[in-house]
């Protein structure tokens, strides 16, 4: 094993039992065409996706299940996995195939987020839950010690974003369909349009960039409620594969 990956552990604040765990982590698919890190992907999605739900559920006690649901999204997708495995410093140490290396893999979000993840699939594999939760909850102390049920409440283009990111689809585009009313009180008519989902919101409000969040939050809301409604048929309609 190459010694740089040693070198990464101080940053990541753990020392691994099995190196090889975190060499195969750091390993992207493109390198030598195997899915073993987006396996272990998977696994730290689902362990950070607990850690992060307990750490909430203990913090805001008096919280709503739809507020925890919305804290812990914008805590464990696409754009602050992105943070976090910045300020872990992980893009030098990611092993990628020459065509991901040349265009500049190392610095994609979508590439880093996922080296989040399967780090921390790596460390529950390689020490258990309680060292890999204590290692999680330091990377993400600052954050939580910031955190408040407000945030649930404000920037609904901030969090269609993240939901648009996180399914690898293109961002909204903005357009302003109407400005009426007198220069002291005007009111503004937005659309909100997401091509790939043929979804089409209005929103209208005393500014644009108002107008614009309401016309979000509809279309947040619509893309929420669809993924629920598809979760449940996939659920509903799966044979399995007990008898």
């Amino acid at each position: 094993m190459h010694n740089s990956y040693l070198d990464l552990q101080p940053a990541l604040g753990y020392q691994f039992q099995q190196p090889d765990l975190l060499q195969l982590a750091l390993t992207h698919r493109s390198h030598n065409g195997t899915h073993n890190s987006e396996r272990m992907e998977f696994l730290g999605d689902s362990i950070l996706n607990f850690i992060i739900g307990e750490a909430l559920f203990e913090q805001f006690p008096d919280a709503r299940e739809g507020q925890l649901s919305r804290l812990r999204a914008s805590l464990v997708k696409g754009v602050y996995l992105t943070r976090v495995a910045k300020q872990l410093g992980l893009g030098p140490y990611i092993l990628l195939g020459p065509g991901e290396l040349k265009s500049g893999g190392s610095r994609r979000d979508s590439i880093l987020a996922d080296a989040v993840e399967a780090i921390i699939g790596a460390m529950y594999l390689d020490a258990g839950m309680p060292s890999c939760k204590r290692q999680v909850l330091e990377w993400y102390a600052d954050r939580l010690k910031t955190l408040s049920l407000e945030d649930t409440t404000k920037d609904n283009k901030t969090r269609l974003q993240e939901w648009l990111q996180s399914r690898k689809l293109a961002l909204p585009g903005y357009e302003i369909v109407d400005i009426g009313g007198q220069s002291h009180s005007q009111h503004f008519e937005v659309e909100c349009t997401v091509s790939e989902r043929g979804l089409v919101f209005r929103g209208k409000g005393q500014s644009r960039r108002q107008a614009e969040q309401i016309a979000a939050g509809k279309m947040l809301a619509e893309l929420e409620n669809a993924g629920n409604q598809d979760a449940t048929l996939s659920i509903e309609t799966d044979p399995g594969t007990d008898n």
